[in-house]
């Protein structure tokens, strides 16, 4: 089964850092970009980070995270990652990976491709 599983959620104290991946299994990544997504319990789905299948297209982040956040991939390990530095309580919210048909990334519109089940981030002291 084609599916994409997000791990390296948890608790974290404002300040600190996690680092989510997405893993792919029965598909191949090499050829979509890579989204991530976050939604906090009653709030809309929001776009947070995407790379690209080509490193000559353009990477983009949500201005609430630029500066703190780094998405990266590893097309050996068919996965994608986001570091997260510096996390803010409003950060909180469950994380989600999806894939984007056409490789490279318009931000944010929402991926009709692959989604993982989400990773739950919580940032509280």
């Amino acid at each position: 089964q084609m599916r994409l599983v997000e791990s390296g959620g948890g608790l974290v104290q404002p300040g600190g850092s996690l680092r989510l991946s997405c893993t792919a299994h029965g598909l191949t990544l090499d050829y979509y970009a890579i989204s991530w997504f976050r939604q906090a319990p009653g709030k809309e789905l929001e776009g947070v980070s995407c790379i690209p299948s080509s490193d000559d297209d353009e990477t983009y982040y949500a201005e609430s995270v630029k500066g703190r956040f780094t998405i990266s991939r590893d097309k050996g390990e068919n996965a994608g990652y986001l570091q997260m530095n510096d996390l803010k309580p409003e950060d909180t919210a469950v994380y989600y990976c999806a894939t984007v048909d056409l490789g490279f990334c318009i931000p944010f519109e929402v991926p009709t491709g692959y989604w993982g089940q989400g990773t739950q981030v919580t940032v509280s002291a």
